[in-house]
């Protein structure tokens, strides 16, 4: 049963257009789309496009055509995040006030340099090595073209109180609460604007996801644990708070998470094949 059944109900498939589609989108796609009919509420799509490096139009067109050909729909027109710069740099202005971001000269060397070190020792998150906090005592006023922006953590949690979220999804359904002194410990003061300006994910999705009206977020369990910084975020920003939905991963034959390099598993290549939607929803147990 989807949470906050009716009109109400809101969940989104937000891929990024750096490649082919493959039998794990498929899953989250069509889970998302599944739940939204069941409680009927509306389906999103939106297009995660802030790598401008990576992202190209045809990924895009070719991520419509393959939502499209899965039987899927959704309300026009699709939001981009390569349109939403001014709603970004709201909320990094309104965190900057509350005090809990800062400027950050680091490099990756620097940081490996840094985490050597006998006291930093070498802490290791989801996201890669955990920031040692060099840069922690810099203010925003000394901020440097080039910089990027980091969130101080230990900060952050000490303003929100306890902070918690509700989840629907099989693997760990109910109410969590959010593990301050875990939460900073595994991943530490983390990136919130690049060095090139380029917002990252973790603020982007909370914007994006208030802004969309989303009550329930459907996605991988990759995601789980970074779900409770994004509340975190969610609480500095007074943004509503929606359930989150962690769905299973799609793997290959020797348990390894399917990535779009993985170009045998497109759909595009699948429906070559002679593939149709319903052989799709077979292979991924739907």
């Amino acid at each position: 049963m989807a949470c906050g059944a009716g009109l109400s109900y809101v969940t989104r498939f937000a891929p990024s257009p750096t490649g082919l589609l493959h039998l794990g989108h498929a899953f989250s796609a069509l889970t998302g789309f599944a739940r939204a009919q069941a409680a009927g509420g509306r389906f999103l799509l939106r297009i995660e496009d802030l790598d401008r490096a990576r992202c190209r139009p045809e990924w895009e067109a070719a991520i419509l055509a393959d939502l499209r050909w899965l039987g899927l729909h959704w309300p026009e027109p699709v939001m981009r995040q390569s349109d939403r710069g001014a709603a970004y740099g709201a909320a990094l202005d309104r965190l900057a006030a509350l005090g809990v971001l800062y400027p950050c000269s680091c490099t990756r060397g620097d940081i490996r340099a840094a985490l050597s070190a006998p006291q930093e020792g070498a802490g290791q998150g989801p996201d890669g090595p955990v920031y040692p906090g060099t840069c922690r005592g810099r203010s925003m006023a000394a901020a440097r073209p080039g910089d990027a922006l980091r969130l101080d953590l230990g900060r952050a949690v000490a303003l929100t109180g306890p902070v918690g979220f509700a989840e629907t999804g099989p693997l760990h359904p109910g109410r969590h609460r959010v593990d301050p002194a875990d939460l900073v410990d595994r991943l530490g003061d983390v990136v919130l604007a690049r060095r090139d300006g380029v917002v990252a994910y973790h603020l982007a999705v909370v914007v994006d996801d208030a802004a969309q009206r989303v009550s329930e977020v459907t996605r991988g369990a990759d995601l789980f644990e970074f779900t409770g910084l994004q509340r975190i975020l969610q609480v500095l920003l007074d943004l509503p708070e929606p359930a989150y939905h962690h769905h299973d991963l799609i793997r290959d034959a020797a348990g390894k998470r399917l990535a779009k390099r993985d170009d045998a598993r497109s759909l595009a290549s699948l429906r070559d094949q002679g593939a149709t939607p319903a052989d799709i929803r077979r292979m991924v147990g739907l």
